[in-house]
């Protein structure tokens, strides 16, 4: 009986378990004129090298008459097997646009987007 009740204790006693998190921030655009906010949460995969969490992006050109732009959406971020490389898809405003970065103190690399050009990105993961 002694057991059960020990038993019982330790399991109250355990802390949750929660998902990691990480902030990501970056910029892209021809002139990186768009900056870029997301904290994503680790997803199951047993690895930590899926994350998922909201976007937002605001543009930071001088081109802005009303004020900044912003947009919100879902950043899909996987971090290779391969150390230094990271692919993401972003989803905003019902289009996904992908990412591969390679790591050079922060991953660099080119977003593409249907219907539009390549452009630089570069991603920062903390």
């Amino acid at each position: 009986m002694r057991r059960v009740v020990f038993a019982l204790l330790l399991i109250g006693s355990a802390a949750p378990s929660y998902a990691q998190t990480r902030s990501v921030s970056g910029q892209f655009g021809i002139l990186g004129e768009w900056a870029l906010t997301a904290t994503v949460a680790e997803q199951a995969d047993g690895a930590g090298r899926r994350w998922t969490g909201p976007l937002s992006l605001t543009h930071i050109g001088l081109c802005s008459a009303n004020g900044p732009e912003e947009k919100t959406g879902e950043l899909r971020l996987r971090l290779s097997d391969t150390p230094g490389e990271a692919n993401a898809t972003l989803l905003i405003e019902g289009t996904a646009c992908t990412f591969h970065g390679r790591l050079k103190g922060i991953y660099d690399g080119v977003m593409t987007c249907p219907d539009r050009r390549d452009v630089p990105m570069m991603l920062s993961i903390q």
